[in-house]
C-alpha cells in the first residue's frame, strides 16, 4: 500500500507543477516512517495549492492524512500519512533546512 500511496503523492504534486520532487527511503533512519517525500513550490500560494491537491486526490483514493500542518502559512506544509510523510516547501525554506541532507545522515550507533 505504501508504494501505491507514494506514487499517488508524487503524481498529485506533479499535477500542480511541483518542483524538485524527491522520495527518500528512511526506514534505516526512523522508527516512525518509511518514506519522506519533499517537493518545492514557487510561492506560498503554490505550496498551499499543491498540498491541498495532494490531500484531495489522496482522499479520493481512500488515503486520509493523519494530519496536515502549515497549510495556512504555506512556506512549509507537512502532510502526514503515517508511513509516508510529505513536505511541500518554498525553495528558500527548503534550502535553509536541507531536509535531504539531514535525512541522509546515519545516527550515531547505527552502522
Amino acid at each position: 500500500m505504501s508504494e501505491a500511496l507514494n506514487q499517488l503523492v508524487i503524481t498529485a504534486l506533479e499535477d500542480l507543477k511541483g518542483q524538485n520532487i524527491v522520495q527518500l527511503d528512511v526506514r534505516e533512519l526512523s522508527d516512525v516512517m518509511d518514506t519522506l517525500i519533499i517537493a518545492s513550490g514557487t510561492s506560498s500560494r503554490h505550496a498551499r495549492s499543491m498540498a491541498s491537491n495532494l490531500v484531495e486526490e489522496s482522499k479520493k483514493q481512500g488515503h486520509r492524512p493523519i494530519g496536515v500542518e502549515g497549510i495556512d502559512a504555506g512556506d512549509w506544509v507537512l502532510v502526514d500519512y503515517g508511513d509516508t510523510v510529505v513536505h511541500v516547501m518554498q525553495q528558500e525554506t527548503r534550502d535553509f533546512y536541507e531536509l535531504e541532507k539531514l535525512w541522509s545522515m546515519k545516527p550515531a550507533g547505527r552502522e
